[in-house]
């Protein structure tokens, strides 16, 4: 075998951001190259993942796979290598890198190689790479820019094709709120079915705690945590037909991520914001809402003069409990800490308050209903109240365990429920919002129910996404009241 070295350069009269923008789509040469008739990522890789392959085949028949090795934004270079191929070239590395013409704001294009060819084939090999491959590259690429400048303006092309940076939160391992750190992350150009977000507003959750902490282990970190935020489409992959550009939009599901002013997603998760719900309050609302949703008419179906039990009726799930509970004419309790968060719950619409004192909550719900008990008791508190709501259940109650912000409920003898004939549900979230056609149903009552002003959604705390441990910490210590939001 006999080494062969292959360099060519160009200028392409262009700005470098628009020619970069082009060539780092790694799967899309076929768009650009005459020589490329087809080309697809195997593995679901994206295409500036490194390690990503592409398989293609070229208009004389020909078939190769090659695989990216590195690349880089702000050098504008990347590195890629043969992995397979028809054509005899073996120990394939090639490197295409850009540099700007300051005075002409134009492009200097170097595209080179190294590579193995069999003995007394290196020449014709060498001639089919530099003019077959790059020098026919050259040509065509400048052709589609110039193209491209006649359809579009340089902003739109490098708002649809380039990566756009934002700012994370990101935690490196399990832990306190101290795991969080802030850092530069960029929104990838939108894929088929994909959509592009600038965010103005996240919503946190307990259930961001409980990622953060690992005691959900929905994110293997490093990464961003977050379900909950809303914002404006800043620009649609292909064969997405209900979002457009400007629109805003929001969304409340895995996967994590929220905690970012920028973000591209499944489009399918994401849906438009009706008119009468700013940004803010659907960030605040949306993941509680739909919490809300499923808890009261899918896990238990609140009927009229049914007694509800609803623990934090102050905090973001706990007040729209509270308020939808009471719509559908259920004697509404509220159990919480303080006379200040007692208010906020009689003004959410639990009739009845408990506070702690001398005797017990299930001995103080007994009295309330006259020795009845709960129907139903929502329980986001876990370890500290969970054998309380046992005892204060109704004969045939429903206990319904939906958080467990002072700790795991730990195990239980099924057998100790036999004394109401108790019903337990420990719901999760992700099982009512894992398709499309689920989250829509849910979304579309929790609009009218918004827009009828049967809940309101009250915003207690805003906080700047660069304070995001600052928020937990508040969150943990139960120093907040309604919702909380991060705004990027």
């Amino acid at each position: 075998m006999i080494m062969v070295a292959v360099r060519r350069s160009t200028v392409i009269e262009a700005p470098i951001s628009q020619v970069w923008d082009i060539l780092r789509d790694y799967n899309g040469h076929d768009s650009w190259h005459p020589a490329v008739e087809k080309s697809s990522l195997e593995s679901g890789m994206h295409t500036d993942q490194i390690g990503a392959v592409r398989n293609f085949k070229l208009t004389g028949g020909e078939h190769l796979r090659e695989q990216l090795l590195s690349m880089s934004d702000k050098d504008h270079r990347f590195r890629y290598t043969i992995v397979e191929s028809d054509i005899p070239l073996t120990n394939y590395l090639a490197e295409i890198e850009l540099k700007p013409v300051t005075d002409c704001d134009w492009t200097f294009w170097t595209w080179s190689s190294k590579f193995d060819t069999p003995a007394g084939r290196e020449e014709e090999l060498s001639e089919l790479v530099a003019k077959g491959v790059y020098e026919a590259g050259f040509e065509s690429l400048r052709t589609k820019v110039k193209t491209n400048n006649n359809l579009y303006s340089r902003f739109d092309l490098k708002e649809s094709r380039a990566p756009i940076e934002g700012t994370a939160m990101i935690i490196d391992h399990y832990g306190t709120s101290e795991e969080f750190h802030q850092a530069k992350l960029a929104a990838p150009p939108p894929e088929p079915g994909q959509v592009r977000l600038k965010q103005t507003a996240i919503g946190v959750n307990f259930i961001d705690v409980y990622c953060r902490t690992g005691y959900f282990k929905l994110l293997t970190p490093p990464g961003v945590i977050g379900m909950e935020a809303a914002g404006e489409v800043i620009d649609t992959g292909p064969q997405v037909n209900h979002l457009k550009p400007g629109q805003c939009v929001g969304y409340a599901c895995p996967p994590l991520g929220a905690y970012t002013s920028v973000r591209t997603m499944d489009a399918d998760l994401v849906f438009p914001l009706p008119d009468y719900l700013d940004d803010a309050t659907a960030a605040a609302g949306l993941l509680k809402g739909i919490t809300a949703e499923f808890l009261l008419h899918r896990v238990h179906q609140v009927r009229k003069g049914e007694t509800v039990l609803i623990y934090a009726p102050a905090g973001g799930v706990g007040r729209i409990l509270c308020q939808w509970a009471n719509h559908l004419g259920a004697t509404v309790i509220g159990a919480t800490s303080s006379e200040e968060k007692a208010h906020i719950a009689r003004a959410a619409g639990a009739q009845h308050v408990i506070l702690p004192g001398e005797t017990s909550l299930e001995d103080q719900i007994r009295k309330i209903t006259k020795g009845h008990g709960a129907d139903v008791i929502y329980d986001a508190v876990g370890q500290d109240s969970f054998a309380h709501s046992v005892a204060a259940l109704a004969p045939r109650g429903h206990l319904i365990s939906h958080g467990q912000a002072s700790g795991d409920v730990g195990s239980w003898d099924i057998s100790s429920l036999a004394s109401c004939s108790a019903t337990v549900s420990r719901p999760n979230y992700i099982h009512y919002t894992d398709t499309p056609e689920k989250l829509s149903l849910i979304t579309e009552r929790l609009f009218k129910a918004i827009e009828s002003r049967i809940i309101n959604i009250e915003i207690g705390q805003r906080y700047p996404l660069s304070e995001a441990a600052l928020a937990h910490r508040d969150l943990e210590n139960r120093q907040t009241t309604g919702s909380t939001i991060l705004i990027p």
